[in-house]
């Protein structure tokens, strides 16, 4: 709302928008549970056999009902789709088809155990994927879903029951539900259901009694089921006080940040967060600080990082990947730039001494922020590890060639070092000789990094030691002072190392970026000055492929929004050869990317992203990267993600600049057109009349047979010369609005019956028939512009159709208008034509044959359109063409007797 109370206009535009997405979306219905028995599928089945006895088309897509007696009877009498089969590890397993259930496309479809995982290589990963496609088609979808496949749940559940579920869904999904059905059941029923063998046999039901479903598990799993529940209810009401604009203050939104490191118990903190951001209706971010420390994380370790990360995207946060020297001023920084208002970080697990001499970030951030900062515990089992790792793994494998070398360099700078200072030690004090070691540090932490720095100073205190002080060639020390000499040299070179390796690293960021932002403005120069897509496709791929190390296609669609193989010429030598043209339509057509590292396909080998412009799709980028971790790093992402819209923009302004040239041409050829006509049908138009008078004083003026054949044929093609004419004298009229309109209110009957009259000798040869109900209204139209439609469109009907078939005449009201239909039983229209053919000077591949010029049907539209009207054509089912045309009904005016018997 406004300042005024006025409803915001972006709102509403925003809800109407959004209204028309669900309007074409399908509903997805969830009958949730706590747990396994408590009569989810029977529910479902029961819900469907209602609305299958009410008419609706309902067909079981995949339904489990686990060898229990009462579910099966429910599936008696439903359609059900057959599975499709699929081989795995030499068995054949069941699976829920996918392609069938859209090809079939029912106004409701049972999936049953939303969070199953499909078989490996299937479209999809997780059937919950199946569904949202099918929710994408207008297909309505009833499934089931137990409290711990909730992907925020999951640690929770895991703990209380001691198993992990692997099979879990976004709760984003459950969110999003149109409706969920809570199916509860009593701990004591659902246990003696397990014990009279209603949901496993004996001997299953046994053993899950000691371990799943002990009782005080399933009491837990209730309370989670109905508060989670009670929370989405919770969310309609507030969606629908915002909706009608029920509140007239609203807070400010809160933003949530949690702090993400390569620690075992990340996944729990992801999940904490996102369940804390639920509960307080907030956006969220998941940042991850990659400071000079954790760069010396093991592989495995920094795949752990991006696989919570990808959790945390999954679970509805905004990721991205931070590089800083410091963990805690770098997340302070990028918060304040966010306006975040509250943080989530882990607990640290060290000891109270630990955390005094080197504080965790978690109390750096409990002592220098003014947001909340919420302390997430960690799991008994896990708390010897750190979420924002303090203390983190590092590689134990040995050292790169470059490192080595760098211990091998400092080894050999200290002695030439030492050997310059011994022949300065006779002419300089011993502290200039000091500062040759720290120049020495300074160096070898500049070109090797900590390590050889640290290494250097090691070395060179101990150099120093051996051979300048007394007694030299020995690390004893004569002079107490020394002592503190050698510590305070020792302490300044590990600073020099630390700051300069630091100062090295935050170099290599920057580097970094720069050359980021260099690949970004270079390609878009490159792409805004490009004239033609294929220039835009070379320009992309060799960029794309220089940053990505990759192989690239940029694939295009057709005219009918097929996506066709791209031009080898024009991706110069990247092109992507091995393209599954099936994965690259399925994201153009679904709008999400597709292929590797995605939920769609994620064994392909190339990953599709769609190429999103502002007004549509405008085609699909596939890159195959000879390294999967240079595109799905975050980071990384957002810069694919850049590049693919500055491409997107540049296929659009191209597309645009072709459209308005050719309106430009199209514009200036339809001027021409028109004065040409003009003059030509004016010039035509006097000579014309004398040839016409001519020749009818000649017919039946000669006694001579052949003369008097003579006389009919000049005069007849003199009448066809004169009626062309005329069409382009209206045609001229039409275009310059110089026709004004004889509206008057009659009935439709009459005209059509003229123009049937005045074609009676050309209609001989055809049967004619007309439907008109007798209580047609008045309507005001100029008749004989309304006839020359008709006289046009039964023309039409009498060229292209063979003798002896029917010409149907029809006329109805539909709501406020009233349509007039001309059927034939001819070849009908060619395909594609239906709306071209109107154009003028258009004909049909099957009229070169027929006299014309193809202006009969563009002044029908035009005259149809002058009425306020719209015409169109289309091919019958049973063969033929129709021609249909609307007038608008209006409100006749009343006339009362006298008037009718004055008249």
């Amino acid at each position: 709302m406004n300042n005024d109370g006025r409803p915001d206009p972006d709102a509403l535009l925003e809800k109407v928008q959004r209204n028309e997405a669900q309007a074409a979306r399908g509903k997805l219905k969830i009958f949730f549970g706590a747990c396994p028995g408590v009569g989810k599928t029977y529910a479902m089945l029961s819900a469907a056999r209602v609305l299958r006895e009410q008419g609706r088309d309902v067909v079981v897509g995949i339904v489990e009902t686990h060898g229990r007696s009462e579910t099966a009877r429910l599936l008696e009498g439903l359609n059900y789709l057959p599975p499709k089969r699929v081989n795995y590890q030499g068995r054949e397993l069941a699976e829920f088809d996918l392609d069938a259930a859209l090809a079939r496309k029912p106004a409701l479809i049972l999936v049953d155990e939303l969070a199953h995982s499909n078989v490996a290589g299937s479209r999809h990963p997780k059937r919950w994927q199946d569904v949202e496609e099918l929710l994408a088609a207008g297909i309505d979808v009833y499934t089931t879903v137990n409290v711990q496949h909730l992907e925020s749940l999951n640690d929770i559940i895991g703990g209380i029951t001691g198993v992990l579920v692997r099979e879990t869904l976004p709760d984003r999904v459950f969110e999003q539900a149109d409706e969920v059905t809570l199916v509860d059941l009593p701990a004591d029923e659902l246990l003696q259901r397990m014990k009279e063998g209603k949901i496993y046999l004996p001997q299953q039901a046994e053993r899950a009694i000691r371990s799943f479903f002990r009782k005080g598990n399933l009491i837990a799993l209730r309370e989670l089921a109905l508060r989670r529940t009670a929370d989405r209810v919770d969310a309609q009401m507030r969606e629908y006080r915002a909706d009608q604009s029920i509140s007239q203050v609203w807070q400010a939104k809160e933003r949530l940040m949690v702090c993400v490191g390569p620690g075992d118990d990340s996944s729990r903190l992801v999940r904490s967060a996102a369940r804390l951001a639920a509960s307080l209706h907030a956006d969220w971010l998941a940042v991850y600080v990659e400071t000079p420390k954790l760069l010396r994380l093991s592989e495995a370790r920094r795949d752990k990082v991006f696989r919570t990360l990808r959790l945390a995207q999954e679970l509805g946060a905004e990721t991205t990947s931070l590089p800083g020297s410091e963990l805690v001023p770098t997340l302070l920084t990028y918060a304040q730039e966010r306006n975040v208002s509250k943080l989530v970080v882990g607990k640290s697990s060290r000891s109270m001494l630990a955390r005094l001499i080197r504080p965790s970030p978690a109390d750096q951030l409990t002592s220098q922020v003014d947001m909340d900062v919420y302390i997430v515990g960690h799991h008994p089992e896990q708390s010897a590890h750190e979420a924002l790792s303090s203390a983190p793994e590092l590689t134990l494998k040995a050292p790169p060639r470059e490192k080595r070398a760098g211990y091998a360099w400092a080894a050999a700078a200290c002695a030439t070092t030492t050997l310059a200072a011994a022949g300065l030690v006779n002419i300089f004090d011993l502290a200039n000789v000091i500062m040759l070691y720290l120049l020495l540090v300074v160096l070898i932490s500049i070109r090797f990094g900590r390590g050889p720095g640290i290494f250097a100073s090691l070395l060179s205190v101990g150099a120093f030691d051996f051979f300048f002080v007394d007694p030299r060639q020995s690390l004893t020390v004569a002079d107490t002072q020394y002592l503190f000499t050698f510590a305070l040299m020792l302490v300044v070179a590990l600073v020099i190392s630390n700051l300069t390796a630091s100062l090295h690293y935050q170099a290599r960021i920057a580097r970094y970026r720069e050359r980021r932002a260099e690949s970004l403005f270079e390609a878009g120069k490159v792409l805004s000055s490009a004239l033609t897509a294929g220039q835009i496709i070379k320009d992309g791929s060799v960029r794309l492929a220089g940053v990505f190390q990759s192989q690239v296609a940029i694939l295009l669609p057709d005219s009918h929004d097929k996506i066709r193989q791209p031009v080898e010429g024009d991706h110069g030598d990247n092109l992507l050869t091995e393209l599954d043209l099936g994965i690259a339509q399925w994201a153009y057509d679904h709008r999400e990317p597709a292929g590797l590292g995605t939920h769609t396909l994620p064994a392909s080998p190339v990953l599709y992203q769609p190429l999103r412009a502002p007004m549509c799709i405008r085609g699909v980028l596939a890159i195959r990267p000879s390294d999967p971790r240079l595109i799905f790093q975050p980071e990384q992402q957002r810069l694919l993600e850049t590049f693919a819209a500055q491409i997107a923009l540049a296929l659009e302004r191209v597309h645009y600049v072709e459209v308005a040239q050719g309106a430009l041409v199209n514009m200036e050829a339809e001027r021409l057109r028109n004065s040409l006509l003009s003059a030509i049908s004016h010039d035509l138009r006097t000579p014309l009349t004398g040839l016409l008078g001519l020749s009818a004083a000649l017919v039946g003026r000669s006694g001579n047979r052949m003369d008097e054949e003579l006389a009919e044929a000049i005069h007849a093609q003199a009448l066809r010369i004169n009626a062309l004419v005329i069409n382009l004298l209206d045609m001229a009229r039409l275009q310059a609005g110089g026709v004004t309109l004889n509206k008057h209110w009659q009935p439709i009957e009459e005209v059509i019956g003229s123009s049937l009259r005045s074609y009676k000798e050309s209609l001989a040869g055809h049967r004619v028939e007309t439907r008109l109900p007798g209580n047609l209204p008045l309507v005001a139209f100029d008749a004989m512009m309304i006839e020359r439609v008709l006289d046009n469109l039964l023309d039409n009907a009498v060229k292209y159709t063979p003798d002896g078939t029917l010409i149907m005449v029809q006329a109805s009201t539909h709501e406020d208008e009233l349509e007039v239909s001309v059927s034939d039983e001819g070849p009908g229209l060619p395909a594609g034509m239906e709306e071209s053919i109107f154009e003028k000077f258009t004909r049909g591949e099957r009229e070169s044959s027929r006299p014309g010029v193809g202006l009969g049907l563009a002044i029908c539209r035009a005259i149809i359109q002058a009425h306020g009207g719209r015409i169109w054509a289309e091919n019958r089912h049973e063969g033929g063409a129709v021609f249909r045309f609307t007038l608008p009904l209006g409100t006749p005016p009343e006339f009362n007797e006298e008037e009718t018997e004055g008249s």
